[in-house]
């Protein structure tokens, strides 16, 4: 399970370290790609996996199905741990996240995000506001 913040910053390769307490979970590969809320979704192979199994079965006749799986998949790539723990983000999903030099990484139960810094403190600043409203309205979720 992915659990924490950490801040890095990108070298001038594009390569971000990944913190080593998730790395083992990681494993030899991951798959990278565009996230919600204009973040980067990090998935371990099998997480991939499932997500994918999952997507496979949306109705092709659905517009927003359609849009979410081709959201997902287009910007989606395979990557690995170099020996120092690093991967390589391509520009074009720095780009989508708005990450130039500072990012934080997150864990989040099966995934990891990466964030530009400046999106990440604007987001938990504006989730702190509505913090105790959130909590409320996923008490119907079973939580």
């Amino acid at each position: 399970m992915f659990l924490g913040e950490y801040q890095h910053s990108l070298d001038a390769k594009g390569r971000l370290t990944i913190p080593a307490k998730f790395r083992e979970e990681l494993g030899a590969g991951a798959i990278i790609t565009r996230g919600l809320d204009h973040c980067l979704f990090l998935f371990p192979s099998n997480e991939w996996s499932a997500l994918e199994n999952k997507l496979r079965t949306l109705p092709l006749t659905k517009h927003d199905a359609r849009q979410f799986v081709r959201f997902l998949f287009s910007g989606a790539t395979d990557c690995e741990l170099d020996k120092q723990g690093r991967i390589m983000l391509p520009m074009n999903l720095r780009e989508y996240a708005g990450i130039d030099k500072d990012a934080v990484v997150i864990g989040v139960a099966s995934r990891i995000e990466i964030w530009s810094k400046e999106k990440w403190e604007s987001y938990v600043q504006a989730a702190e506001q509505s913090f105790d409203q959130i909590a409320e309205s996923i008490v119907d979720l079973g939580i």
